[in-house]
């Protein structure tokens, strides 16, 4: 992925975290495989569990801690009404934005 990818998406993954969450509950390293299945193979699961910890802190998620076959209890993350009301307005920005970006590039062709 190249620089300027790596840093678009960086500015959107809380959405995309989101919107995968809103779809099905889920723990930090199914999401990382999900997005990575997606064709985001550049992305850390470090980023995406410090993406967790931040979303959570700011009250956009549920977490329930769910027993594990390996290792520790798992945080499994559902999005709340709180995360929905955020995922709507990323939506409504995203389509902004794309609709906007569209047109400029018609423009210049």
């Amino acid at each position: 992925m190249s620089k300027q990818a790596t840093e678009m998406l960086k500015g959107i993954l809380e959405g995309i975290v989101l919107a995968v969450l809103a779809s099905r509950p889920a723990y930090g390293y199914e999401i990382t495989a999900w997005l990575r299945e997606q064709g985001f193979t550049d992305i850390a699961e470090g980023t995406i569990y410090a993406l967790l910890v931040r979303i959570e802190q700011r009250g956009l998620v549920d977490v329930e801690k769910v027993p594990s076959e390996k290792g520790p209890p798992r945080k499994v993350y559902s999005v709340n009404a709180r995360g929905h009301e955020y995922l709507e307005e990323f939506w409504r920005t995203w389509s902004f934005l794309a609709d906007r970006l569209e047109k400029l590039r018609k423009e210049g062709e």
